[in-house]
């Protein structure tokens, strides 16, 4: 899966996962690959992403945001 991860300012991580931990409005949800399409809010909290090349985590605190996945590739417009 393709993700990238933006902020008003600049852009906080691009690259290849194979699983992201989200913070969403109604709770914590993972996206792997092939997960249905979905746009959902986000609420204050930690992004998770293990890394396709490495399977290493990395988190990213966030403040609140949107994601969109559609195809396997994710685009999460986050305020941190």
């Amino acid at each position: 899966m393709t993700v990238e991860i933006i902020t008003p300012e600049k852009k906080l991580f691009a690259g290849e996962t194979t699983m992201i931990r989200l913070p969403g409005s109604l709770g914590s949800f993972q996206i792997l690959n092939n997960h249905a399409p979905i746009v959902s809010t986000l609420e204050k909290g930690i992004i998770t992403i293990r890394q396709k090349e490495n399977n290493e985590e990395i988190n990213f605190d966030i403040l609140s945001g949107l994601v969109e996945c559609k195809k396997n590739k994710i685009i999460i417009l986050v305020e941190v």
